[in-house]
């Protein structure tokens, strides 16, 4: 039996991690498997975590830090401090106002949201509660007809960047999901892709599912030189982990790069988003704004994750956690308490502003 939603921040969470056990009491096994799931044996998906735990900071003393400031500018956007919340797909099988919780909260925090193609709610209806820059992440669909008509969406509705992405092409295989027969449940859905046409190919004896279906509409480099053509919006792809695609991005005219292994959910044994980071960053080298994303549960993460390369951090299942246990409120507090623990980590080592933040804050071994 699941508990009901909280409708006070008890006293026991006092951080962000302290929010799962609460998820978990509110959420049945089905959707407790989707939302905590890693892809086979879940290694990526505890390397994230564990890349952060183990790089160690080089504060500096006595800094006068009076008048600090979180706020940023990416691609012409202001935004009060660089914690993003991360594109997340049916976000109403941890609550019931699913997304539309979540921007409100979002709204409230004056942080950046990213809107998923799989939304549970529309993403014209999410839009209308925006109070900070709104993006849209797109699956380019097999349909690519319908893929346009979701970018126009998009656009029409007021977001402000369109974020690709690129690293799942087909689902990973994720025992958890599988062993808990993961389905979605009644009334929970796709929203914004219904009325897509969905091709049902016959494939001959000795194909391959995989590589001949599943495998036979995926995106490829045309498909972003394409969306380029399509939208102004500032177009940035998601689930980069190599420096030589950073290096086909930006001559594709992407503006951002996300970098990411997707919360270790697409294909096990990658490396942790952090680990990527310098190489792609040296790579770079300041051509494009770089966010990262995976295993952020503390302010001290995304001061790590900003020193090392990042202009920005996208975080997922913390909030997803809050939103499970208390809703809005939930998504609100984790965004707070990630605020106030980087406010006090750049206070702490003696950063005015972001861009104080640099490789000289990483402790040498």
């Amino acid at each position: 039996m699941t508990l009901p939603r909280l409708t006070a921040i008890p006293a026991d969470i006092a951080a962000v991690a302290d929010y799962e056990p609460y998820a978990r009491e509110r959420l049945d096994d089905n959707a407790w498997a989707y939302i905590a799931s890693g892809a086979g044996d879940e290694i990526t998906h505890r390397a994230n975590r564990s890349a952060f735990d183990a790089l160690s900071l080089s504060p500096r003393v006595l800094a006068d830090v009076r008048g600090g400031s979180t706020a940023l500018e990416l691609f012409g956007q202001r935004f009060a401090h660089p914690i993003m919340i991360a594109p997340v797909a049916y976000q109403r099988l941890a609550h019931p106002d699913g997304e539309l919780a979540t921007v409100q909260a979002a709204a409230a925090l004056e942080a950046g949201m990213m809107v998923s193609t799989l939304a549970s709610c529309r993403l014209e209806d999410i839009a209308r509660y925006a109070g900070a820059p709104l993006w849209f992440q797109l699956y380019v669909q097999p349909d690519r007809g319908f893929t346009r008509e979701l970018v126009q969406r998009a656009e029409a509705a007021g977001y402000s960047a369109l974020v690709v992405t690129v690293d799942a092409p087909i689902a990973g295989i994720r025992n958890r999901e599988q062993r808990a027969r993961f389905h979605l449940p009644q009334g929970i859905g796709a929203v914004n892709l219904q009325g897509m046409r969905t091709p049902q190919p016959t494939l001959p004896p000795g194909t391959s599912q995989v590589f001949d279906g599943l495998m036979a509409h995926a995106a490829t480099w045309k498909d972003i030189e394409q969306l380029r053509g399509l939208t102004r919006l500032p177009l940035i792809l998601k689930g980069i982990l190599h420096p030589d695609d950073a290096d086909l991005a930006l001559a594709h005219g992407v503006n951002g790069i996300v970098i990411s292994n997707h919360g270790g959910r697409t294909l096990d044994t990658l490396p942790a988003s952090l680990h990527a980071l310098p190489a792609i960053a040296e790579r770079v080298a300041g051509r494009a704004p770089l966010l990262l994303d995976g295993g952020i549960r503390r302010g001290t993460d995304v001061i790590k994750a900003l020193a090392l390369g990042a202009s920005a951090v996208l975080i997922g299942r913390p909030w997803l956690y809050g939103l499970a246990a208390a809703g809005a409120l939930g998504v609100a507090h984790v965004l707070r308490l990630l605020r106030d623990e980087l406010e006090v980590g750049m206070a702490l080592t003696g950063c005015t502003r972001l861009a104080d933040i640099g490789p000289q804050l990483i402790h040498k071994n």
